[in-house]
């Protein structure tokens, strides 16, 4: 990464976000980074001081990232920006059986549309103005192990995960014009207060269904494996790796080893579905499954 460098963070007032700005403000980097509110903005830059520059958008509101992006412009004078991490993100929880459809717009328009308006927003200071100083910059997606593993009642999220992983990938290839790489970073559980935010989760919607019960044992299964998850800063050094190496990989995987690790990864797709199904209280056979209370 050139001297100097400047990098647009989306989604760091908490949790994974704050902590790649931790990690890349230490690394020298100026981070320019994204809240939905003015209060969050005052923490960020009170937290992190002269090495970040808050940016004040939704990832949903067209006319907010233009402005940020205006801005950005502005401040880099004439220089290129040297990388864009596309954090900023939601979790949408319950069954695909019931789940309001708004809400699964809800989930692609934050995790998937987003993440795209940002980057055409970004692109031309990164690189695809080539009258500015720098060379081209990096885009970093932060995926999830959700994108190669799906899990029960987080259907959204996970189709939104996949996706980022396709959308990078075609991204990539179109960018070989510019120079431009686009990489994965997919964290698996994750100790954020995201964790937090789940206990309270309201449910009701969802509790004369048949998944009722099977929801609430696989809720409190993800709430205690994400308490006991890596250390968001394990995310922010893969995202610095990513950004600075010479030769950087299409994806990095942050995870443990073990259930929430590299173990559904290789498990047949079937021998996990059984796995899953008796941990959510499922009867599994050929006649197929039924809760047990």
């Amino acid at each position: 990464m050139r001297n100097n460098s400047s990098v647009v963070v989306t989604g760091v007032s908490t949790g994974i976000g704050r902590a790649i700005a931790q990690v890349l403000v230490r690394r020298g980097v100026h981070v320019f980074g994204s809240v939905r509110s003015q209060k969050d903005a005052a923490a960020f830059t009170a937290e992190l001081g002269q090495g970040v520059t808050p940016l004040v958008f939704d990832v949903t509101d067209p006319r907010g990232i233009a402005e940020a992006a205006r801005l950005v412009r502005d401040r880099l004078g004439g220089r290129a920006l040297a990388g864009l991490v596309n954090n900023a993100g939601i979790a949408v929880f319950g069954p695909l059986m019931h789940i309001p459809l708004e809400e699964f717009r809800r989930q692609m328009e934050v995790n998937l549309v987003g993440p795209l308006a940002v980057t055409q927003a970004f692109l031309p200071l990164l690189g695809a103005d080539r009258a500015l100083s720098g060379g081209p910059g990096r885009i970093v997606n932060i995926g999830s192990i959700g994108g190669k593993v799906a899990t029960p009642f987080l259907g959204p999220y996970c189709a939104s995960k996949f996706a980022i992983e396709g959308l990078s990938e075609s991204l990539r290839r179109e960018l070989l014009l510019y120079g431009i790489d686009v990489i994965v970073v997919g964290p698996g559980a994750v100790a954020t207060p995201i964790w937090g935010k789940a206990e309270r989760v309201d449910t009701t919607a969802y509790e004369k269904t048949d998944f009722a019960g099977a929801m609430h044992r696989f809720g409190e299964y993800m709430i205690r494996d994400g308490m006991k998850g890596l250390p968001p800063q394990r995310v922010g050094e893969a995202v610095w790796k990513a950004l600075s190496a010479a030769r950087p990989r299409v994806r990095y995987a942050v995870s443990s080893p073990g259930v929430s690790g590299w173990v559904p990864r290789v498990l047949p797709r079937r021998v996990l579905d059984r796995f899953i199904g008796r941990g959510m209280g499922y009867t599994v056979g050929r006649a197929g499954s039924r809760p047990t209370g």
